[in-house]
């Protein structure tokens, strides 16, 4: 974990063989196995037949929907998802944010809002709020450029690789503004979905709040 941490094994990059770590923390190969079982469990490395073990990354197709939890229904088919940035902007973090991101009250932060299309439907209003001395550069021209996920984007170009996330649930009504932007009556029923996202050493490093149409779609957790 601590070499994770310190990026020595990078998102994506063979690890060494459990021969060679277990000469290196002077433990038995089982020890050494057990550990990496460990650390495949919690998706921070994946197992390849014949070739090794990997530090997982969100570039992986497994990994790219993976704090995206939101499902068709069953008579629905399974659209690709497209974005539209609506802003990025640098301000003050208000004092919940600050709070919930472990930042001091007026730190800088980068807020994104940005519409989730589910073909042709926008399904999901998100507000995001990241700390502005990791994500330097981060703007809405880059953002809209990058075609992949948003999280491999933070992997590669800032060194952020999400490793878990703690999420709050409620229903809500759509106010006027939101209801515009989702194309649903105003007062219609909303999934409100607040996530917190941890790097390594458990750093939250993201918060996101999020508008969920679910007329077509449910919200989906598989629980260990």
């Amino acid at each position: 974990m601590q070499s994770l941490q310190a990026s020595e094994w990078k998102p994506g990059e063979l690890i060494p063989s459990e021969v060679e770590l277990a000469a290196r923390f002077k433990v038995s190969q089982g020890t050494v196995r057990k550990a990496i079982d460990e650390l495949a469990a919690e998706n921070l490395v994946v197992r390849r037949q014949g070739k090794g073990t990997f530090v997982a990354t969100h570039h992986e197709d497994q990994a790219q929907y993976r704090f995206l939890s939101l499902k068709p229904n069953e008579d629905q088919p399974r659209y690709p998802s497209t974005r539209r940035v609506l802003d990025c902007k640098r301000q003050r973090a208000p004092a919940e944010v600050a709070r919930m991101l472990d930042l001091k009250p007026g730190d800088g932060v980068v807020q994104i809002r940005r519409l989730l299309f589910l073909a042709p439907e926008p399904t999901v209003l998100e507000e995001i709020w990241l700390p502005a001395n990791i994500f330097k550069g981060l703007s809405a021209e880059r953002l809209t450029e990058w075609k992949g996920p948003l999280y491999a984007l933070f992997e590669t170009e800032f060194g952020v690789h999400m490793v878990r996330a703690q999420e709050r649930i409620r229903a809500v009504g759509a106010d006027a503004a939101s209801a515009e932007l989702l194309a649903v009556p105003a007062g219609s029923p909303l999934l409100s979905v607040e996530r917190v996202s941890f790097t390594y050493g458990d750093k939250s490093v993201e918060l996101r709040r999020g508008l969920y149409v679910t007329s077509r779609h449910f919200y989906q957790n598989n629980l260990n």
